[in-house]
């Protein structure tokens, strides 16, 4: 089995994010792997990695980041698969809010798609939605996953109408 997602992440510490989108990956059976790269660190690793995913059988590469957040900018740099950003509310970030701005800020020609600030889960369901555009068998499972979201509210609202309150309507 080879991977068709790369989770890329800053450092170790992004493990307790990213082990969301590791999970959703899992739950619709796509293959992946995780690895940590450093843009500031490991530059030239990361480049590496960057220029040679696509010949590796990788289809969407996730990449996370905290503070200055550069390792998605850097892998879109030196890619031509998709990239997907999860900014990181880290110890040495502004509350994720720089790490936000510096992925969703990308130069033209080096685009990122941006999830929320510790999106995990959505930038696996993101991932998971590109490749199901080819794959039949993953469409079904994206749907359904996605019913089952749309089943939880539904049960929440038969939930919520089980509670009394003297002037609810």
């Amino acid at each position: 089995m080879k991977a068709l997602v790369s989770i890329i992440m800053g450092s170790t510490s992004d493990m307790g994010v990213m082990r969301a989108a590791a999970e959703t990956l899992d739950s619709l059976q796509i293959p992946f792997e995780i690895k940590a790269l450093s843009a500031h660190r490991v530059p030239e690793q990361v480049a590496e990695f960057a220029k040679g995913a696509a010949a590796r059988g990788i289809r969407v590469i996730i990449a996370a980041a905290g503070g200055a957040a550069h390792l998605p900018g850097v892998i879109a740099a030196s890619t031509v698969l998709p990239v997907i950003g999860v900014p990181i509310n880290s110890s040495n970030s502004v509350k994720g809010i720089d790490s936000l701005l510096s992925i969703v800020q990308m130069p033209s020609g080096i685009p990122v798609a941006t999830m929320a600030i510790d999106g995990a889960r959505n930038a696996a369901i993101f991932a998971s939605q590109i490749l199901a555009g080819s794959d039949a068998s993953l469409m079904e499972r994206v749907c359904a996953m996605k019913a089952s979201l749309a089943n939880k509210v539904l049960k929440a609202n038969e939930d919520l109408a089980l509670e009394k309150f003297d002037y609810k309507v």
